[in-house]
């Protein structure tokens, strides 16, 4: 996925640890060298997630 800052995004159970995928606004885009594009998506309770791009995905 290519996201951009302010961009809504649904944020993996993986990553969440919560029974369904989650809505995210994206607050940082990370090229990571290591481990490839690095997202942090922030919900709308405050909370802030960060993992790898394919753990997320566009919001409809």
């Amino acid at each position: 996925m290519e996201a951009r800052l302010g961009d809504n995004v649904l944020i993996s159970p993986e990553v969440t640890h919560k029974s369904d995928w989650t809505l995210g606004t994206v607050i940082d885009v990370e090229a990571n060298p290591f481990v490839g594009t690095v997202i942090s998506a922030k919900t709308a309770d405050g909370e802030i997630y960060f993992e790898k791009g394919y753990l997320f995905k566009p919001a409809m």
